[in-house]
């Protein structure tokens, strides 16, 4: 199943976030919980989350309805908002 997801994540999920400098990685499933972590411009973002659960979440639910939650691992406090330089 995690190939599946990263094939979805290289095809529909990482071209979204590259447009703002931003990517996301896969770190682990488990107990249908999809475990990610954000890097470069949607690490510290302020609309992480909302691309987290809006997007990313809703885009898995549907194509592996199995998975329950989509959880953020993202430190984003020692990130920068790309919004705020």
């Amino acid at each position: 199943m995690l190939s599946q997801i990263e094939k979805i994540f290289d095809e529909q999920v990482r071209p979204a976030l590259a447009q703002h400098g931003g990517n996301v990685e896969i770190i682990d499933l488990d107990n249908q919980k999809l475990f990610v972590r954000f890097h470069g411009g949607c690490h510290g973002c302020s609309s992480s989350q909302a691309t987290l659960k809006g997007g990313i979440e809703t885009l898995i639910k549907q194509n592996f309805p199995d998975i329950l939650e989509v959880v953020d691992l993202t430190d984003h406090k020692t990130g920068d908002n790309p919004y705020l330089t």
